[in-house]
């Protein structure tokens, strides 16, 4: 009965094994020093078990288990170092595998890396470096439907059915050691190549410093990705004031829920290549941000000042009737003269609570001139949303930003269902300067498949008080826009 006793107790001792193959290999190791320590006591005297007494019997069995207890606690010591071996190579491959799995504080050392944004995929090198490729495409596809006595109707200027490339983008953003990144993004949309963003970023818990080519801080709609509005265009007056990126240094401090911004910029790049571009800009921008239980609250005021360049001595405002589709205006200025410099201020404020988000902005932009009349002309909208889903927009940084899409269509669920409204005024008038008012009234649906796709399908009634077309016949007037648009973002 010797050999079940030394099975049993062979067995218990693998049962603990952490490895099953390690465990395999120890119960065939211990296995064949058990059979094989009595087969060689019988080679080696055959006869004497006949000869041995009881007492002998007992003696024997006790220091061939004393042995074979010895030869298997070697063994678990040797198994106890392979499975560190494996375990650690285990981790090494996870942690390659998975960057954003490394500890906080090799994270905290490194912010951007730290925050990323939705990027299919990453390569990540030693000492903080990545790369991420970016890209956006737009497509849209509407119509502008204006009354028949308008000229153009149907035929010219993009009334009546149309489609374009709104916008296609290529880019890379990353990190570099330090705590330092770049961004380039790149406008490959039709005609000549346009720099968007192109910057060299520093941040740190609470301060970021951006250099090169960027938004100054205009206020919450204007900062917020187009990948991620609420409708295929921006309120009217975020385009008919000229709001565009410019070259400079800016820097944003963040402390608890209040946030500072401010720059000093010169012109758009396009722009520099006139050696007599002496434009010089000032932006700033205040926001507070609290929380109010499970809701995030903004308040916010900017402020924007821009000595004009010699070389552009005049300004105009203008603005589409909503869809980019159509190329005529029914407001706009007309080019004002002795154009020296312009100063906005904005107001703002916003709330995410849930499924719900809700925003309004106004703004005031001061146009001085030299020896003539100072025109002050206004715009504000006021938003509201609703996901049907059960998704949120999220927030950071002063502004909105995209979704995380809670049940996306390639895991089996209907993705994220988003209804929005808004109402988008603009008025041109001021003094002698009758550029026409605006008031539009929008409704949108977004369709968010996955993260990185979303349909929107946009309804917009434009009410015209005053429009500069057509000239000499009734300026009050009412057009209809449709758009839908399909768009690709990472």
């Amino acid at each position: 009965m010797k050999i079940p006793c030394h099975a049993a107790y062979v067995y218990a001792s693998v049962k603990q094994a952490r490895a099953p193959f390690a465990g395999q290999l120890l119960f065939a190791t211990a296995m064949a020093a058990l059979f094989q320590s009595p087969l060689q006591a019988q080679d080696q005297n055959p006869n004497s078990a006949a000869a041995q007494t009881g007492a002998s019997q007992q003696s024997s069995a006790s220091e061939e288990i004393a042995a074979l207890r010895a030869e298997i606690a070697v063994l678990k010591q040797q198994l106890a170092a392979i499975t560190a071996k494996v375990d650690a190579a285990a981790a090494n491959v996870q942690k390659n595998a998975n960057p954003q799995a490394e500890p906080a504080a090799v994270q905290a050392a490194n912010p951007i890396a730290a925050s990323k944004s939705k990027s299919a995929f990453e390569i990540s090198g030693e000492g903080g470096w990545s790369f991420r490729p970016r890209a956006r495409i737009h497509y849209d596809v509407g119509s502008v439907n204006a009354p028949a006595a308008i000229p153009g109707s149907g035929a010219t200027d993009g009334l009546g059915f149309g489609s374009e490339a709104r916008r296609i983008w290529i880019g890379a953003e990353g990190a570099l050691p330090g705590g330092f990144g770049y961004r380039l993004d790149v406008d490959v949309t039709g005609g000549p190549v346009v720099l968007r963003d192109v910057l060299l970023l520093y941040r740190t818990d609470k301060l970021s410093v951006n250099i090169g080519h960027h938004k100054p801080f205009f206020g919450i709609e204007e900062l917020v990705s187009a990948n991620d509005t609420s409708f295929t265009e921006r309120s009217a007056w975020s385009d008919a004031f000229n709001f565009d990126r410019r070259v400079g240094v800016s820097a944003e401090y963040l402390t608890g829920p209040l946030l500072l911004q401010g720059g000093i910029f010169t012109d758009n790049i396009a722009e520099l290549d006139n050696d007599g571009n002496n434009s010089i800009a000032l932006s700033a921008r205040t926001v507070f941000a609290p929380k109010l239980g499970n809701a995030q609250l903004h308040l916010g005021g900017s402020f924007q000042h821009v000595d004009l360049s010699d070389t552009q001595p005049s300004r105009q405002y203008r603005q589409r009737p909503f869809s980019r589709i159509a190329d005529i205006r029914f407001i706009d200025t007309g080019s004002l003269n002795n154009a020296a410099s312009e100063t906005g201020y904005g107001l703002e404020a916003a709330i995410i609570a849930g499924r719900l988000h809700a925003s309004a902005e106004s703004y005031w932009l001061t146009l001085n001139r030299r020896d003539l009349a100072d025109p002050t002309f206004f715009g504000g909208s006021v938003e509201a949303g609703l996901f049907l889903t059960n998704d949120t927009r999220k927030y950071r940084s002063g502004t909105f930003r995209g979704i995380d899409v809670s049940n996306p269509l390639d895991k089996g669920g209907p993705g994220a269902l988003q209804l929005n409204i808004r109402y988008d005024y603009l008025d041109l008038n001021d003094d002698i300067i009758i550029g026409g008012i605006q008031n539009s009234y929008q409704a949108s649906l977004i369709w968010t498949p996955i993260n990185y796709v979303r349909f929107l399908f946009n309804y917009a009634r434009l009410d015209y008080t005053g429009a500069v077309i057509p000239a000499g016949a009734d300026r009050n007037f009412g057009v209809d826009a449709f758009v839908a648009r399909t768009q690709v973002s990472f």
